[in-house]
């Protein structure tokens, strides 16, 4: 029984049903024929904090079959050969996934090529030349790519990037340094931001552009993974750009534009940030009422308790709520609508409650909510994350605030 009133569209619907039956079928088993690789930090990472060869090759695999049953590319606009369904099918494949499989089948953030990873509309308005050398094995999950947008003096001020690109021939010379690019320490390209007109980033009228790098350009250096919570490796990565040349089928969009492709990759990262909040908010959400029933304290379950079950009840409320915001921004961006502060609030709101939602499971679990083997700890961890990820609750607070200043006041 759904709690929600309106039907999504049968396409969402069967595209949706089709990714719970993919991972059904081939994340879950995977992840279980291999356990001991993929949750022992030891044998999952090398020593100098990137994933390990054999995890490489499960993602790659996880990719290619989801590419090969349609499901990769099935939100990748129809003009790169994807299926076009758009950013309400993204936000609903992606949230079902986070909460059937949780944090620890987390072969599962492959199913669905996310839009920092793989191809999707920031892809759009790429070369010919560009399609023919690297749109094909990007379509099918045989290579990814990472975003290089932060960098260690632009953060959430974006457009204060200092990475340079100066004219040299009829291409360009790359220099600079980013940091926080996830993906990174195993993509086979990067989306480089840099600044190609100065005058025009300084007065935040443009002046930025966008570059396709393939990793193994001379001058492209991962220089250090960034390690998080005391983990051992990770997936972020800080890179040094040292005098790449960069031809022109490498620009993606027009010169100096390049800016508007990153607020859009962000805009598609809130979509899913606020996805991964409320589906794992809910796979919590499940596990502690299930908790609830069977654990016995002074000759009763802990459901009998109000001190247990109204905080859950709380977190549903939340949770139901961000679902609705969630659809609603993405619905309006498929509309052709900004949603700028629909699109702000859905996802601040969202990745507020998942994170409550989680920390209250664990709270319901009591010690055993810290241990590995639930998993609780990875959702904490992982919502932690995305409290800042894509424009921290203070910034998307300040975007909301902006626009209802401007009048933009219909709620």
């Amino acid at each position: 029984m759904s709690a929600i009133a309106f039907e999504l569209p049968q396409e969402i619907r069967e595209a949706r049903d089709g990714v719970v039956a993919f991972a059904r079928a081939e994340v879950m088993p995977r992840h279980e024929r291999h356990r001991a690789l993929l949750e022992d930090p030891r044998k999952l990472y090398r020593e100098d904090g990137r994933l390990a060869d054999e995890a490489v090759a499960l993602i790659r695999e996880v990719r290619r079959a989801a590419a090969k049953a349609g499901f990769y590319t099935m939100c990748v606009p129809q003009a790169l050969g994807g299926g076009g369904l758009g950013h309400l099918a993204y936000y609903v494949g992606w949230e079902e996934l986070f909460r059937l499989c949780g944090p620890q089948n987390w072969l599962m953030l492959y199913v669905i090529s996310h839009w920092a990873f793989g191809p999707s509309r920031l892809l759009e308005r790429i070369s010919d030349e560009t399609r023919e050398r690297i749109l094909g094995p990007l379509m099918a999950g045989d290579a990814s790519m990472c975003f290089g947008l932060s960098e260690p003096g632009a953060g959430s001020d974006a457009a204060a990037i200092a990475t340079r690109a100066v004219p040299d021939g009829d291409g360009w010379r790359i220099s600079g340094r980013k940091i926080w690019t996830t993906n990174a320490p195993v993509a086979d390209y990067c989306i480089v931001f840099a600044v190609t007109d100065s005058a025009l980033a300084a007065a935040r009228k443009g002046g930025i552009s966008a570059f396709l790098v393939p990793r193994t350009s001379p001058g492209f250096e991962v220089q250090r993974i960034i390690r998080l919570f005391g983990q051992i490796g990770g997936d972020e990565a800080e890179l040094r750009l040292d005098d790449i040349y960069v031809e022109r089928w490498q620009l993606v969009g027009e010169l100096n534009r390049g800016f508007e492709a990153a607020l859009y990759g962000v805009s598609l990262g809130r979509i899913y940030n606020s996805a991964r909040a409320v589906g794992y908010g809910r796979w919590a959400l499940e596990r502690a009422l299930e908790y609830s029933r069977v654990r016995q304290a002074f000759g009763h379950p802990i459901a009998d308790y109000q001190g247990v079950t109204f905080p859950l009840a709380e977190s549903a409320a939340e949770l139901h709520a961000a679902h609705l915001m969630g659809l609603n921004a993405a619905a309006l961006l498929d509309k052709g609508q900004p949603a700028v502060k629909e699109l702000s609030m859905a996802k601040a709101y969202s990745v507020q409650v998942g994170f409550r939602a989680v920390d209250r499971a664990m709270q319901t679990h009591g010690a055993m909510g810290f241990t590995n083997e639930l998993g609780l700890y990875h959702a904490w961890h992982s919502l932690r994350i995305v409290n800042v990820a894509d424009g921290t609750n203070e910034i998307l607070n300040r975007t909301v605030v902006q626009r209802l200043l401007k009048g933009d006041t219909d709620l």
